[in-house]
């Protein structure tokens, strides 16, 4: 019974060497010449050794949940038009899938003139 696994096994030992070599062959063969740029933490333009409670701008923020928004709605839209051909030749299903992704970016575009017209996107 074991002896059906042992493919699954061997698949499973592959994929950890696949992650593994990669790692420890950086190790070995890359240069080790740390500097203070380089060993200085960096993160969302802020430098780190400044006080936790210090105010910073939201609209860095805020441009990123834009970002994510409209990067979420093109993973909406690439489905429905891979399949625009089959919905077309469908009678049925015509004008609902039709109408249904015309909503859908309909509700987009007004929340992005909200978002514009609020000055969300305006970066001073």
């Amino acid at each position: 019974m074991l002896e059906s696994y042992f493919p699954v096994f061997v698949f499973i030992l592959i994929g950890i060497a696949f992650g593994i070599m990669p790692v420890a062959m950086g190790l070995m063969v890359a240069p080790h010449r740390p500097d203070s740029e380089k060993l200085s933490p960096y993160e969302c333009g802020f430098e780190a050794f400044e006080d936790a409670r210090m105010k910073f701008d939201v609209r860095y923020y805020l441009i990123a949940i834009i970002f994510i928004l409209f990067d979420l709605e093109v993973a909406f839209l690439l489905p429905w038009a891979t399949i625009f051909s089959e919905i077309v030749a469908t009678e049925s299903v015509k004008w609902f899938g039709f109408i249904e992704m015309l909503v859908f970016i309909v509700i987009l575009v007004v929340g992005y003139i909200y978002a514009w017209a609020r000055g969300a996107l305006d970066w001073e």
